[in-house]
């Protein structure tokens, strides 16, 4: 129950983040970057899409997707075996999207963006969660 929590908490904080993202995209603004000054050129760049959605929406449908499966775990909505699959399946492909966008910004963009790799950073955490959770 508490690693259902925990994702759920981590989830929320995932949301928050790309709600941020989205909302400075709109205004056509230039993110706060706390760490670095690579934010806008990483989300600017050409890879800031995938099949034409924004990252940021995918993350966002990413983390609200969590969150849901999170709180039915929580209270038990059943069948809770699936949404157990469900989540680690969820994670797991988000943690390896995670893994080719932090390679995308070393290796091509050479850029680092502080809120994409707090993004990834939460996927792993939620991936680590799960590993090493007995409840999931």
């Amino acid at each position: 129950m508490t690693a259902f929590a925990l994702l759920f908490t981590l989830s929320a904080i995932g949301i928050s983040e790309t709600v941020y993202l989205i909302r400075t995209r709109i205004a056509a603004q230039k993110p706060v970057c706390p760490i670095g000054e690579g934010c806008a050129t990483v989300l600017t760049s050409k890879y800031s899409e995938l099949f034409i959605v924004p990252n940021d929406i995918l993350g966002l449908f990413v983390y609200i997707v969590i969150s849901v499966i999170a709180a039915f775990l929580v209270i038990g909505v059943e069948p809770l075996v699936f949404w157990g699959i469900a989540l680690k399946i969820l994670v797991g492909i988000a943690s390896l999207v995670s893994v080719f966008f932090t390679y995308l910004q070393w290796h091509t963009i050479r850029a680092w963006c502080f809120w994409c790799l707090m993004s990834a950073c939460t996927i792993w955490l939620m991936g680590v969660i799960i590993i090493v959770s007995s409840a999931v």
